[in-house]
């Protein structure tokens, strides 16, 4: 997390362009009060910045290329873009697109959070959720009500995140969980926000035909260590995520990363069965098969085979 604290209008404008764009920065009330604090960090394509503002301020953007969205957490935010007006507060915040300026004023002692979400990795979520391509810009409405509902609920979730990253220990500074907690986030907003392909998006999937079911199997007990994602899953199926997840729960009784688990703790057994307890281990055995976490392959490994790793091994 990068922490940002100044009274000097240049240095603020070149902290704003190096995380989200180029920016023209004013003090309508003049130098002398002006300070600008951010709380930012960047999860590849998600960037999610807490701002305060000790005095009026404005910002002004030629042009975006990426999604944002701004949600005050105390205070008042009034926004131009793309011939709306909007006036943000704790209850609503302010959505700007692709390809158009952007006029925001921000109040004396307000706070928000800003999220930039790059463009194509937006649309990118989406094509994966739906299972074919999309023509963006998506077309995302001015405003999202934070105030109850999916807006709220995803609200909480960036706003955690902001949190998490900010602890040295969390498990969010680990890649894999990195990668799909910035999924969430992106996913998390095309289903909080109504847009051109939001009724498909949110219509009944039909479940993955079992040839989809089974090439997803196959690449899977081809490689169980890999780090798969759902989301590679369907893209090796060729369906989308919840095709591939309806898919699964009907021809296999399970969830495709419920599968994935099924198959590493078969290969996990195996091994152990064979192990030579005087210089194997649990642990290198969990981690071959791409478990990183050896507390959840024990209670994993327990639940489906009723004895512990370890009575495996010495057996």
């Amino acid at each position: 997390m990068s922490h940002f604290n100044s009274a000097d209008i240049d240095q603020v404008r070149t902290m704003l362009n190096r995380f989200y764009y180029p920016i023209s920065v004013g003090a309508p009330e003049g130098h002398d009060s002006f300070k600008i604090g951010a709380e930012v960090i960047q999860l590849g394509p998600v960037t999610i910045g807490h701002l305060t503002f000790g005095a009026p301020v404005t910002l002004i953007a030629s042009e975006l290329d990426a999604y944002h969205v701004t949600i005050p957490t105390t205070g008042r935010m009034q926004s131009r873009h793309a011939g709306h007006e909007v006036f943000a507060h704790p209850s609503t915040g302010a959505v700007f697109g692709p390809g158009s300026p952007v006029y925001t004023l921000h109040g004396a002692d307000s706070a928000e959070l800003d999220v930039k979400l790059e463009r194509p990795a937006l649309e990118a979520e989406l094509a994966a959720l739906l299972g074919h391509p999309v023509e963006g810009p998506l077309g995302l409405p001015p405003t999202i009500d934070v105030s109850d509902g999916p807006g709220l609920s995803w609200c909480r979730l960036v706003q955690n995140m902001h949190d998490e990253c900010a602890l040295p220990d969390s498990l969010v500074h680990r890649g894999p969980i990195a990668v799909r907690m910035r999924r969430l986030i992106l996913g998390g907003l095309l289903f909080a926000l109504p847009h051109r392909y939001h009724d498909e998006l949110t219509a009944p999937a039909q479940p993955s035909p079992p040839r989809a079911v089974r090439r997803a199997q196959e690449v899977i007990e081809a490689e169980p260590e890999r780090a798969f994602t759902v989301t590679d899953l369907a893209e090796v199926a060729r369906v989308s995520v919840r095709s591939l997840q309806d898919g699964f729960r009907k021809h296999a009784g399970c969830s495709p990363m419920g599968y994935l688990q099924r198959v590493r703790l078969q290969r996990a057994r195996a091994d152990l069965v064979r192990a030579d307890p005087a210089r194997d281990t649990v642990a290198a055995i969990a981690h071959r098969w791409g478990f990183a976490h050896l507390g959840r392959f024990a209670s994993a490994y327990r639940t489906r085979y009723q004895e512990s790793p370890s009575e495996t091994l010495r057996t």
